[in-house]
């Protein structure tokens, strides 16, 4: 959960582009009728790169040797009749559509993650690739951005330090909030049909166009890693769990995305979808009300402590839910790369709240000795009893405050211990890398400096992808770069290998035991204790489950 704001493009860019498309004639293949078969983009002299797709040609632009196509549509606009569908088709166009400018994104309250620019129609991608054209296909990486799936979009998120490293990157937008997850039996596209998890299509819509066009862009289509973050990580093993996207993709990297692993019965989500279609003014229950109602009104009466974050097991994307999908053995035959950071509640409790098990729950602070454990059962949803016990394993003396020990302690029963149980389900079937990024000096681009000092949640973004639009930039210090570089290249060569070891750093296996890579400066380094110094076993015990 970033606090970004959106890029400023440069008109004189789009100038240039423009330019360009007026000197390239196009040959069959959307490429310079010299040689369609051969070119690359580097070989275009002179010109921003023209690719065809299956619906029709688009001009990209040049990014510090690296070329970028934004806002090209993947699925029609999702409005009208169309809102609450599962997403239908682009349309096709003639001549060579602009794809120099990123499009509006999502529908979502006003915040430091969303774009200047919002609508509806935002069923848009963003690629970016070393060269277009090239013989060699590179590995793809399909980013899936968080944002408690009601904020945020592809467009914060550059993947040309990425693309440098050797993947094709696409970036994606998605339904949000009411738009995307809301379950309602009157939008149900027949009896038993999908009702909810729109959003999640919408992300399988883009994976489908990635298999049909990612390879004239340079990306093999049959090495495919799909990656996000927080509820974009989430939304990964909601994939990694489905059905309807088997073979869509061949990987899967996590990252901090484990924290909801029990999804809501549809009944319930249901119920909830009755309850909102009331509050926005369709006390008829109608799909065709619901379809009038005003965007601006269904952004405004949503909130993220509703049924749409954990999801919903809707019966169509998914059948149930993804802890108990993965215990079971019963998802996709991928390999995956999961994790999660060191301290991932600080950024929650500055706001008075922690993220547990799927929710947004506030808490009564400050802590104090008299309220610490009976925060600790709301929080987790346990008895008295049990959070007296988990109480035990974090003693308030060890902690400079009682609020660091009660993020701690919330922290690692969800993120932790919930990432660190994911790897014991699929590494019993498929290849699994486990990490923990561990750099407490990580600069932190979404508060002013000093207020957090610590890995927390979204710290390792910096470490992936150029945020040129972060509130409060700082640049990476000579061993924070080093890792990011060994970060970049692990990810890159997970893409490209399924594994992520590099010449320099060996990233073994997670197994049955446990071992994670430390992600910490300047080169990572291995841990065997994670679900140890996380106390799992403490939560084992005294959660119904780890979700």
């Amino acid at each position: 959960m970033r606090t970004i704001r959106p890029r400023l493009l440069l008109a004189a860019a789009a100038t240039v582009a423009a330019t360009a498309a007026a000197a390239v004639t196009l040959g069959s293949g959307g490429l310079p009728a010299a040689d369609a078969n051969t070119t690359t983009a580097s070989s275009i002299a002179g010109y921003d790169p023209v690719v065809a797709t299956g619906n029709g040609a688009v001009r990209g632009v040049s990014v510090d040797g690296t070329y970028s196509f934004r806002g090209v549509p993947f699925a029609a606009a999702p409005t009208g009749s169309l809102r609450w569908r599962p997403p239908q088709p682009a349309a096709s166009w003639q001549g060579v559509r602009d794809a120099t400018s990123y499009a509006p994104g999502c529908p979502q309250a006003p915040s430091v993650v969303a774009p200047a620019q919002l609508s509806e129609d935002c069923l848009y991608l963003n690629v970016s690739t070393p060269a277009v054209h090239s013989l060699t296909k590179r590995p793809v990486l399909v980013w899936i951005h968080g944002g408690g799936l009601v904020g945020d979009s592809g467009s914060n998120y550059d993947g040309t330090k990425l693309t440098k490293a050797g993947a094709v990157v696409v970036t994606i937008n998605y339904r949000l909030g009411a738009l995307g997850f809301l379950a309602h039996p009157a939008l149900a596209a027949s009896p038993g049909g999908p009702a909810g998890n729109y959003g999640l299509m919408d992300q399988q819509a883009a994976l489908r166009w990635v298999q049909r066009n990612i390879g004239q862009f340079g990306g093999d289509p049959h090495n495919v890693t799909i990656a996000g973050e927080s509820a974009g990580g989430l939304s990964v093993l909601a994939h990694v769990t489905s059905r309807s996207s088997k073979g869509l993709f061949q990987r899967a990297i996590v990252e901090s995305g484990a924290f909801a692993l029990e999804q809501e019965p549809l009944a319930k989500a249901e119920t909830f979808g009755n309850e909102f279609a009331t509050k926005v003014g369709c006390p008829d229950q109608s799909a065709d009300c619901l379809r009038k109602v005003p965007v601006q009104t269904l952004v405004d009466n949503i909130s993220t402590a509703t049924a749409l974050i954990p999801g919903v097991v809707d019966g169509a994307v998914l059948k149930e839910s993804i802890g108990t999908a993965l215990a079971a053995g019963r998802f996709n035959n991928v390999t995956i790369l999961n994790g999660s950071n060191h301290d991932e509640e600080a950024l929650f409790t500055l706001g008075g709240r922690v993220v547990s098990r799927g929710y947004n729950v506030p808490y009564t602070s400050p802590v104090t000795a008299a309220n610490y454990e009976s925060n600790i059962a709301t929080a987790l949803r346990v008895s008295p009893s049990q959070a007296a016990a988990i109480a035990e394993e974090y003693p308030l003396s060890a902690y400079a405050t009682p609020d660091k020990a009660f993020g701690t302690l919330v922290g690692d029963a969800t993120f932790a211990c919930g990432a660190a149980q994911v790897n014991k389900w699929t590494a019993r079937r498929v290849p699994t890398y486990g990490y923990e990024f561990n750099d407490d000096t990580a600069p932190f681009l979404f508060a002013p400096a000093g207020l957090l000092s610590v890995a927390t949640h979204g710290s390792e973004m910096w470490y992936l992808f150029d945020l040129p639009n972060a509130p409060f930039p700082v640049p990476l210090n000579a061993e924070q770069a080093a890792l990011a570089d060994s970060m970049r290249a692990a990810w890159v060569n997970f893409a490209k290998t399924g594994n992520p070891s590099t010449p320099s750093t060996y990233w073994p296996a997670s197994g049955q035991t446990g071992r994670v890579l430390s992600l910490v400066p300047p080169a990572p380094q291995l841990s065997t204790d994670f679900a140890a110094r996380h106390h799992c076993a403490t939560f084992a015990q005294n959660l119904d489950k780890v979700k």
